[in-house]
């Protein structure tokens, strides 16, 4: 069980003076019988050049909510995620075709957190079968965004990404729609998810000559194995945009895990059938040559005394870069594990960092 936690709302500031004070101060407190020590340990980092602050390990819901576990499971995970310090919650209407934001809605209303605790996300680009249902059209971006706020029963989507750029739609029409929809309070910061460093751009150079809201942050996928983007495309970005990140599959699919090191354990998500063009590609001959480095980086774990998912959770977030790392978990110890990653990241010195790289880059 977490460390149960209560708020008091502080009164209203009296002057300007007071207000600087308390700004840099939490406006909630942390109360209980073990108040002295109800500091969280987890750190927070903020969202690119943006004032938002998101925790450095946060929680998602792909794959596990609405197909891999039960309700009451999501909700465990997502209160041990929470209690640890976790704040932001990613979803996307794609996730179990929309019953994965109906899930997590039903969470945070009967969990009743406040509303400035926790930032929660959607993504909109794959939502039905049918014209003007997919894609990044005005239509559907609206609507989609209209149906994520009823799903997860909020007033505003705290994040706001294009899944994947849309070749059928003008990058114009759809930075003009995410600029409205923030513009009418329903979206604060919106962004892009497996974009190119050019497209980025472009929708940056259409916002600043239509005086519009620019995309914040990318969603890329980031781990041992996959770095491209975020180390290399993404690399002028960070400064000349103040580009944040988002991370997602920092286990690569689980591989980084160490439990597909023996073959398939079974009840995992490659054994779903949704999800067997995962199967496929841990059939490859790739997948068996990143098992074998996954084995040496084990060893790496080992002699630190940490298991392997904190290791590589913790690796990630070596990059000053990455705003925070999207987990995800469908049993009540990994999430209380994964949490507790960044207590990992000093011990990650020049050493430790070069060993890996050479498991990392060998044959």
């Amino acid at each position: 069980m977490g460390l149960k936690r209560s708020w008091v709302q502080i009164p209203p500031a009296r002057d300007s003076k007071e207000r600087r004070l308390r700004s840099h101060r939490r406006a909630e407190l942390c109360l209980g019988e073990i108040a002295d020590s109800c500091e969280l340990d987890m750190k927070y980092r903020h969202l690119g050049k943006s004032g938002l602050q998101l925790s450095e390990l946060s929680f998602g819901a792909w794959v596990t909510f609405a197909q891999q576990i039960s309700d009451k499971t999501a909700e465990e995970l997502m209160t041990i995620a929470y209690d640890s310090g976790a704040n932001f919650f990613d979803n996307a209407e794609a996730y179990a075709e929309g019953r994965a934001e109906i899930v997590m809605g039903n969470i945070l209303k009967k969990k009743g957190w406040p509303r400035d605790t926790f930032v929660v996300s959607s993504k909109v680009f794959w939502g039905g079968d049918r014209p003007n249902q997919e894609g990044l059209s005005r239509k559907h971006v609206i609507e989609a965004c209209h149906a994520a706020l009823r799903r997860l029963q909020v007033d505003y989507l705290d994040l706001y990404f294009c899944h994947r750029a849309d070749p059928n739609t003008p990058i114009e029409e759809t930075v003009r729609t995410m600029s409205d929809l923030i513009a009418q309070g329903k979206v604060l910061y919106w962004g892009t998810s497996e974009w190119s460093a050019a497209a980025i751009l472009r929708a940056h150079a259409i916002a600043r000559e239509l005086h519009l809201v620019p995309p914040t942050m990318e969603q890329p996928q980031y781990n041992m194995f996959e770095r491209e983007k975020v180390e290399r495309e993404f690399l002028p970005l960070y400064e000349k945009l103040g580009l944040g990140t988002t991370v997602w599959s920092p286990l690569a699919s689980g591989l980084l895990t160490g439990k597909y090191n023996e073959g398939d354990p079974g009840d995992t998500r490659i054994s779903m059938p949704m999800y067997s063009w995962l199967r496929q590609q841990f059939e490859s001959d790739e997948v068996r040559r990143r098992l074998e480095k996954v084995k040496q980086l084990a060893k790496v774990a080992g002699d630190l005394g940490v298991t392997l998912p904190k290791l590589a959770l913790a690796w990630c977030l070596k990059n000053p870069n990455v705003s925070t790392v999207i987990t995800g978990a469908s049993k009540p110890q990994q999430v209380r594990e994964n949490m507790k990653a960044g207590e990992v990241v000093d011990q990650l010195d020049d050493g430790v960092m070069k060993r890996i790289e050479s498991i990392l880059q060998g044959a």
